[in-house]
């Protein structure tokens, strides 16, 4: 006789359990927001030497969004191909994904820049966090954990501290506007937590894109937008770089972090997500240090680290309240 063994899975990893799997599932949506950020920071350190050179936002912008297009477009056209009726079922959420969360978002930041220092705009456009905890309260009725209230107020004296607001001055229609900027950030991360197999993350990032590209393009025609370039070369990390160059990489850096954010809040849920994307502002002090020679104050690291808690009180919030596996649910895993 022989001695009966256990029957081995036909398929690989189909012996985890659910639980096992939403884990690693929310990890990789955790790995995924930190490179978004990482990415998104990394385009106002090289395109402020070509704002400062000549080149006008609107222009700037054109090249930025219209790069990142073409480089999520395939996800589109293959969306559109496989699927007939795809743009008029879909057609308002990319179209709003374009208007609010890309040109919304960055057109509200700039003219809040306008109006009062960009340390202040960027504190308040970086609210959304606790914008949408507020609004997961308003709209279920539940209040946040004192985890989730502790990790908000920590956070939000990180980024205080990060983008140092000391001797600022109050503009009422400067905060109106980088407030817009919170607004629209929401939407981008609400809009991609709700996308699935109807409606792909990355096909509403396309989408968005080439909504945004064409906006911006309208407005540039109707004058709306200046427009300006200059051909003076960029000096990025003491090279001479031409501005075609340095526009194709943040373009194509845009295109990878929203192709890699979009992809990342379904896994992570709308509100971890969005206390990770505060880390942008960490890479951008970084990335600021490093290109333009822009060394962060001792403060700005307690600030950094102080974020940095802030975001792991929220992970550990969310995985207290991550959906726990019922026993039949084991039973089905194991069998």
């Amino acid at each position: 006789m022989t001695n009966p063994t256990a029957p081995l899975p036909i398929i690989p990893g189909a012996s985890e359990t659910p639980a096992a799997t939403a884990a690693a599932r929310r990890t990789t949506g955790i790995a995924m927001a930190v490179a978004s950020a990482l990415a998104f920071s990394s385009s106002g350190p090289l395109v402020k030497p070509l704002l400062e050179s000549g080149w006008s936002l609107g222009a700037a912008l054109l090249v930025r969004i219209g790069v990142a297009a073409l480089v999520l477009s395939p996800f589109l056209v293959r969306a559109v191909a496989r699927e007939r009726g795809f743009l008029r079922r879909h057609g308002v959420s990319l179209v709003a994904f374009g208007v609010m969360p890309v040109v919304g978002c960055q057109l509200f930041y700039f003219s809040a820049m306008q109006r009062m220092p960009v340390a202040v705009a960027l504190l308040i456009q970086y609210l959304a966090p606790v914008l949408l905890v507020l609004w997961v309260w308003l709209t279920t009725r539940r209040r946040p954990s004192p985890t989730v209230v502790a990790g908000s107020a920590v956070a939000m004296v990180g980024l205080v501290l990060v983008v140092d607001v000391a001797g600022a001055r109050f503009d009422f229609w400067g905060t109106v506007l980088a407030l817009g900027a919170a607004l629209c950030t929401c939407v981008y991360f609400v809009m991609a937590e709700r996308t699935g197999d109807s409606l792909p993350p990355l096909v509403l990032a396309a989408g968005g894109m080439v909504v945004a590209t064409t906006v911006i393009g309208v407005l540039l025609l109707t004058g709306l937008l200046p427009f300006s370039t200059a051909g003076v070369l960029a000096d990025v990390v003491g090279m001479q770089l031409p501005p075609v160059v340095v526009l194709l990489w943040v373009g194509a850096a845009t295109g990878t972090a929203y192709a890699l954010g979009v992809s990342a809040v379904p896994r992570t849920g709308s509100r971890l997500a969005s206390f990770i994307g505060l880390s942008e502002v960490l890479f951008a002090l970084g990335f600021a240090w490093l290109l333009l020679a822009e060394a962060p104050a001792p403060v700005q690291f307690v600030g950094g680290a102080l974020i940095l808690v802030g975001v792991v009180l929220v992970r550990l919030d969310a995985e207290r309240t991550a959906p726990s596996v019922r026993p039949s649910d084991r039973r089905t895993a194991a069998a």
